[in-house]
């Protein structure tokens, strides 16, 4: 994050360094149609879309499905117990009337 915030810094000063003037550049009409332009463009391609599936995927599988398991297994490192995924390994090496063992390589 903070190289990207140096880079910017550093564009300005190189285009202040050629002469360019920014503020200028952007509030010129040709600037402000293309900015009002692309927008435009957009806020369509969201509305028409990407809104749907995005929202979806962030309403019904992030939040509820990844984020919940998410939470809900810190709150067993929180309490030191052990994960869903640590309990599962420890059921499957536990099937049977003989102990794991691992396969000699």
């Amino acid at each position: 994050m903070i190289k990207y915030i140096v880079l910017g810094v550093l564009g300005v000063l190189v285009l202040s360094y050629f002469g360019f003037d920014i503020k200028a550049i952007v509030e010129s009409p040709v600037a402000q149609n293309n900015l009002s332009y692309v927008t435009g463009g957009v806020k369509f391609v969201w509305g028409e879309y990407l809104s749907q599936p995005v929202l979806y995927f962030w309403n019904n599988i992030f939040l509820n499905i990844l984020w919940g398991s998410f939470m809900h297994n810190l709150g067993k490192i929180n309490a030191g117990a052990p994960t869903e995924l640590e309990a599962a390994g420890q059921r499957l090496l536990n099937i049977g009337d003989q102990p794991y063992q691992p396969i000699a390589e």
